[in-house]
């Protein structure tokens, strides 16, 4: 089973819409860790999966006007999260939520791995992972000069218990940020382009979650890699896709305008 999957673009793109969370595959090798019953596995996943995320990023590629690279996690986030921080820079070790999730949304036992198994599920799924999408980053730097990553996610109506600021407000839809790599014209170019994909327009800023995913070796370095996060409500995702896709279409088609991150 392959772990994640590149859908290359239009050769001239310099956006790379990133789906990490959308999938309920777990190989069996590592089912066996996990100490949840079926039925208690499923919940846990219809919890933690953000679905269908990946119809949204698959569609907006279809509508815009160049085509943008898609690098889609094709096993659940309960195998390893690629985008948590490997070390101790991961606030969400807190909850046993770190690369390797130890705990359950609702703040049960998920799995206990010894140190051999996690650094063995860290090499065999995180790892290559990480690699891809770096190498992936790095390809379109230099093809194109400047990488726009554009992570797509989803989150309940309700705040789960292992969230750790979920007591904010919930908008339909979240634009997560970044102080290095979200420059004020990719947050405005976020909020306008997303305001037509919920009921109201309703859209907001790091809450309930924040950050957005960067390549560690591009982590606070590089202003030509900006990124942001596009947190849907999963309320929003199941009744407004079309108005999603293209909303994300049209995040897409602004990048290419925008001026570069400020290196002052």
């Amino acid at each position: 089973m392959a772990s994640f999957e590149i859908i290359p673009g239009d050769p001239t793109s310099s956006v790379v819409l990133h789906v990490p969370h959308s999938s309920t595959a777990i190989p069996d090798e590592v089912r066996a860790g996990i100490v949840l019953s079926d039925d208690e596995l499923t919940a846990e996943l219809a919890a933690m999966t953000d679905a269908d995320t990946d119809v949204v990023a698959a569609g907006a590629a279809d509508l815009a006007a160049i085509r943008p690279w898609i690098f889609v996690n094709r096993l659940s986030r309960l195998v390893v999260d690629p985008e948590r921080f490997p070390d101790e820079r991961e606030e969400m070790n807190e909850v046993g939520m770190g690369a390797v999730y130890e705990g359950t949304s609702d703040l049960r036992v998920l799995r206990s791995p010894t140190e051999g198994e996690r650094e063995g599920l860290v090499e065999r799924y995180f790892a290559p992972y990480s690699a891809a999408f770096a190498a992936l980053v790095r390809e379109r730097l230099e093809a194109v000069g400047a990488v726009t990553i554009v992570d797509v996610h989803s989150y309940p109506v309700e705040a789960l218990l292992y969230e750790r600021h979920g007591d904010g407000p919930r908008p339909e839809v979240c634009v997560g940020t970044d102080d290095f790599h979200t420059p004020p014209a990719l947050v405005d170019a976020a909020v306008s382009a997303m305001s037509s994909a919920g009921p109201t327009g309703e859209v907001g800023l790091d809450s309930p979650f924040a950050g957005c995913y960067v390549p560690l070796d591009q982590f606070g370095r590089n202003t030509d890699v900006t990124a942001v996060m596009l947190e849907i409500r999963r309320d929003v995702v199941a009744s407004r896709m079309p108005h999603l896709q293209r909303a994300a279409a049209a995040l897409v088609d602004a990048i290419p305008g925008l001026p570069r991150a400020d290196t002052s």
